[in-house]
């Protein structure tokens, strides 16, 4: 089991799949990597969730890490990227922003180059050595 001296305060995976959000959770659990996980089915839904946290409402904070899917219905995760920089949420460098994919195409990779705030992406679903890569990577501090 990892244990982390200090666990993240939110994680928040992003995804239609709801197989992929158990096990992802459920990794995430286990390894000790954050005091709270919220999902949310698809883009629209983190969006207006950030919105929320960033105006201050009671209960929501910003999450440390963002895990995207590419591929939603609703607002896939090309669209949630647009809509996080026209609303200005990308503005705090304290969310880390990483890609979930089971196909990742040429395509979509070299566009997700576009995006400042997206720093890799992984194949689903995540396994230990993703997250401790994660975790050793952008939360030194923590790790």
């Amino acid at each position: 089991m990892d244990i982390y001296k200090e666990p993240l305060d939110l994680v928040m995976l992003v995804d239609d799949d709801s197989t992929t959000n158990y096990l992802n959770e459920r990794l995430l659990k286990e390894m000790q990597v954050a005091k709270q996980i919220v999902i949310m089915n698809n883009g629209r839904e983190a969006i207006d969730y950030l919105k929320a946290a960033e105006a201050g409402n009671e209960g929501l904070e910003l999450p440390d890490l963002i895990f995207l899917d590419i591929k939603m219905p609703v607002m896939d995760g090309f669209s949630f990227l647009d809509a996080y920089q026209k609303e200005g949420l990308d503005m705090s460098d304290k969310v880390i922003i990483l890609m979930l994919t089971s196909s990742a195409s040429f395509y979509d990779l070299e566009r997700l180059r576009n995006y400042r705030k997206v720093k890799q992406h992984f194949s689903k679903a995540l396994t230990k050595h993703d997250i401790r890569q994660i975790m050793s990577e952008y939360f030194s501090s923590k790790a």
